[in-house]
């Protein structure tokens, strides 16, 4: 038996909040090591919608082009009528680009290649996941966490600062922690399946029965792919036939077709939708994220994306924790993630009731871009502003142009590892320099101009207000140039600066 001490961080589970939460860290510099209990990356489409929000992060990541590149747009839905006709309809709102939000229309890219893509930039970054490789107990500590593993080399003790809980909706950590998972069964059993299939074109994302909970089937092209989605409510009881002849004998009799063949089976799954979410996020040194924390019914295409964005927040955090930073960061994880997958869970079931109805038009309530922490204790405001921007919000984008009149965008400027600080015709000897933190000023001297007033009309500060955002792309604080002092014990607080 071996013990290495070297590590800052465990990450149990190698999925796609695993993923973001170690892309994260590694370029944070902070070491890590992420294991994942299956033998090999998952094969399945499972969650196949990148929201707007999410491609935001991606793109911060680095890898938004490459999600791009391998996807594509979801399809309209073309739901068939018993009278043998159909009709088109879009499933996405699809909003066009503007300066302050840049992506108005979710993506679709099966989940198997998002966490290939995932994987990639992890391995540009030096890392790898470790599969095969199980988390069979722990303890803890004041000073950290003691992590027992049997991978492909035997058994191995770990000892690392923190362990985070990755490991999906049937998770071991978040079980021997013994947090609740309280939460329903939805009452619905459905089965999904990735298959190869002729007989239909890639056009549209084929429904039948839709509103018949008994006979209902839809059938949906994966962009970046050969294969089909397919989607079809089940009995909640009863062994359920996922070969190929098995599915063709329910498209058969679901679509009373007999063009359509199922030619080969790729991943297949029958599973009850649930509705769960973690009494807490939290116990000590060790936290959970992703479908350990939360699970939700399929429709609206929230899980993967409230998953990836729970790592987003957590990462930053995690990282300030592990060189320094008071340990109390780490309690805004919960206070902020936990009340948005709530909401998301509501979101989700509402919608699969719609679904049940046969109706599956889906708005901005799901691209998450209104999400924000205007609660938390880490949105500060001096003084409170009453109106416009407010700290907690998510921050906008905007078109801006350096001094040197090269045009350049402020998700550019955000992109990375540190915090942002931008003064509205402030003047930047009020803010000592400091390591972690990228100040930027417009106005008279300022290293940025507003030339379309894009910044103005999504920012909307007075002459001395500074905003401060933060690695996650929210804003932190807004002071005005009588308070600016304040900033400093904030960012002591938030362990901007922090040294091992």
């Amino acid at each position: 038996m071996t013990q290495n001490l070297s590590a800052d961080v465990l990450i149990c589970g190698a999925g796609a909040a695993g993923l973001t939460l170690a892309i994260d860290l590694a370029r944070r510099g902070i070491s890590f090591r992420l294991i994942e209990k299956m033998g090999a990356p998952f094969q399945g489409s499972r969650g196949k919608g990148i929201q707007p929000r999410t491609q935001e992060v991606l793109e911060d990541l680095g890898v938004l082009d490459r999600v791009v590149a391998a996807g594509g747009l979801y399809p309209p839905s073309r739901e068939y009528r018993a009278d043998g006709c159909h009709v088109d309809s879009p499933v996405m709102t699809h909003a066009a680009p503007t300066p302050s939000e840049p992506y108005g229309a979710p993506l679709m890219l099966p989940q198997f290649l998002t966490e290939g893509v995932l994987r990639e930039r992890l391995a540009e970054l030096g890392h790898r996941p470790e599969f095969g490789c199980e988390l069979v107990r722990f303890e803890q500590d004041d000073s950290g966490v003691t992590a027992h593993l049997i991978g492909s080399n035997g058994e191995e003790t770990l000892r690392v600062r923190f362990l985070i809980g990755a490991d999906g909706g049937r998770s071991f950590v978040r079980h021997a922690l013994d947090i609740g998972f309280p939460g329903k069964t939805l009452g619905v059993r459905a089965v999904v399946a990735d298959v190869v299939l002729s007989g239909l074109g890639r056009e549209a994302w084929h429904r039948f029965n839709e509103g018949d909970m008994g006979t209902q089937m839809s059938l949906c092209p994966l962009a970046g792919t050969e294969l089909f989605q397919l989607q079809a409510p089940i009995p909640l009881e009863g062994d359920i036939d996922l070969s190929a002849p098995g599915l063709n004998a329910m498209v058969a009799t679901r679509t009373g077709r007999t063009d359509i063949e199922i030619r080969s089976v790729s991943w297949a799954s029958a599973f009850h939708m649930n509705a769960r979410l973690a009494d807490r996020y939290r116990a000590g040194r060790v936290l959970l994220v992703g479908d350990a924390a939360h699970v939700h019914p399929p429709t609206g295409g929230q899980g993967l994306n409230t998953s990836v964005q729970d790592a987003y927040n957590l990462g930053w955090k995690l990282a300030a924790a592990a060189v320094g930073a008071p340990l109390a960061l780490l309690d805004s994880y919960e206070e902020e993630r936990r009340p948005i997958a709530a909401e998301v869970l509501g979101l989700a079931t509402r919608l699969l009731v719609d679904a049940k109805r046969g109706e599956m038009r889906r708005g901005r309530e799901v691209h998450q871009l209104d999400i924000g922490y205007p609660e938390s204790s880490l949105a500060m405001e001096a003084p409170a502003r009453t109106q416009g921007l407010r700290a907690g919000d998510r921050a906008p984008d905007a078109p801006v142009t350096g001094a040197a009149g090269q045009p350049t965008r402020l998700f550019q400027l955000f992109k990375g590892a540190h915090w942002t600080l931008l003064g509205w015709e402030a003047d930047r000897r009020d803010v000592p320099p400091r390591a972690g933190l990228h100040i930027h000023t417009f106005g008279d001297r300022g290293d940025l101009r507003d030339d379309g007033g894009h910044f103005r009309d999504a920012y909307a500060l007075a002459v001395g207000d500074w905003v401060l955002v933060r690695p996650d792309g929210y804003v932190g604080a807004i002071v005005a140039a009588a308070h600016v002092e304040v900033l400093e014990g904030y960012l002591q607080r938030v362990g901007c600066g922090a040294a091992r």
